[in-house]
């Protein structure tokens, strides 16, 4: 079984895409008690603070939402990717195993996350799902 170059510390942040961003935001903030943490309006991204973690609403016509195709429904995917966490990021090593293991890389680079900004990776797992391996923070919020 092969062994990665990090140890998983947990979720990051989960990115939903939504048609109606008003009501998604009153379900999670108002309802569930999440806090809006950042609105990135270049990305038409809202990310709501949950806890220690974050859940990002990007709308289905948005930059980043359109990337997923159709509306969520049988069509089209509703949840964009989803981060883990890891204790560390040692980018020749992770490279390394991660082409060792034929995975793909889909893009890269820092980004904000429940933590600050850090170096990330986006994968693409065997059924087609994005995963995010995100590295510790080089700021924080």
């Amino acid at each position: 079984m092969a062994t990665p170059p990090f140890e998983m510390e947990g979720l990051d942040h989960l990115v939903i895409r939504c048609v109606d961003l008003e009501a998604m935001t009153h379900f999670y903030c108002d309802l569930l008690g999440c806090t809006i943490d950042r609105h990135n309006k270049e990305f038409d991204l809202l990310q709501l603070r949950a806890g220690r973690q974050l859940i990002d609403l990007v709308t289905v016509d948005g930059v980043l939402g359109r990337k997923g195709g159709a509306a969520p429904g049988p069509e089209g995917r509703n949840l964009d990717h989803f981060a883990i966490r890891i204790d560390r990021f040692d980018d020749a090593a992770l490279h390394a195993y991660i082409a060792e293991h034929k995975i793909e890389i889909v893009e890269e680079g820092p980004r904000y996350g429940a933590d600050g900004t850090g170096p990330s990776v986006y994968l693409r797992d065997p059924e087609g799902n994005i995963v995010e391996l995100k590295g510790p923070s080089d700021t924080t919020k």
